[in-house]
């Protein structure tokens, strides 16, 4: 297992995806080309050390389980946001959020606690379905804190927000833009890593 090539394949896939996140959000929703670069630079991050640990704690990688692996890291994100909407209460309204045109930053750190413990059951999970020592959960530590606080800062901080009913479907797009984002990430490393990974396991696997 060449853990350098799959963390290569990943930073490209993070960086490809990130870049077609941009142009899928500006035809559909808004132009984001101002942060493009600082979004490429988080793909290529979370990207890297997605593949990478994937590769290092599942030494015979299967399709089924890279899309396994995906999935968990995209439904621990959809649970972030509904853990979010059902714990907190909101303290500002949606149109003092898009009228203050930055980063809800105090948002974010209200719901750092959220963050915190979806860091710990993303851990957990991915490290009960792939980890087979205890160094693992090192690895998968340190990804799934990436993994939340690149993606999931602002889905935790949901709750804190008051959506009116006619603007629930902002929460869609959210979460359907977050889905496209991993989606296109996990098919561009399938795209770069296809001889490496074998549609079942080894029979010694």
């Amino acid at each position: 297992m060449n853990l350098a090539r799959w963390a290569g394949s990943g930073a490209v896939a993070g960086a490809a995806s990130a870049f077609a996140f941009a142009v899928i959000h500006d035809l559909l929703v808004s132009d984001i080309w101002f942060s493009v670069v600082p979004m490429m630079i988080a793909g290529v991050l979370c990207g890297a050390s997605l593949s990478w640990t994937y590769a290092w704690i599942r030494p015979t990688p299967t399709l089924g389980s890279w899309v396994g692996y995906s999935l968990v890291h995209l439904a621990m994100l959809g649970v972030l946001g509904l853990a979010s909407i059902l714990v907190y209460d909101p303290v500002t309204s949606l149109a003092a959020v898009i009228a203050a045109n930055a980063p809800p930053n105090d948002l974010i750190v209200q719901a750092l606690p959220l963050t915190g413990g979806s860091v710990v059951g993303l851990t957990l999970t991915v490290g009960r379905l792939y980890a087979s020592r205890w160094q693992h959960y090192v690895a998968i530590t340190g990804t799934s804190t990436l993994v939340m606080t690149l993606l999931g800062l602002n889905i935790s901080a949901i709750g804190l927000v008051d959506v009116p009913s006619t603007a629930m479907y902002l929460i869609g797009e959210l979460f359907v833009l977050t889905a496209a984002l991993v989606v296109m990430y996990a098919v561009a490393l399938v795209g770069l890593q296809r001889r490496f990974l074998s549609a079942r396991p080894a029979a010694s696997a």
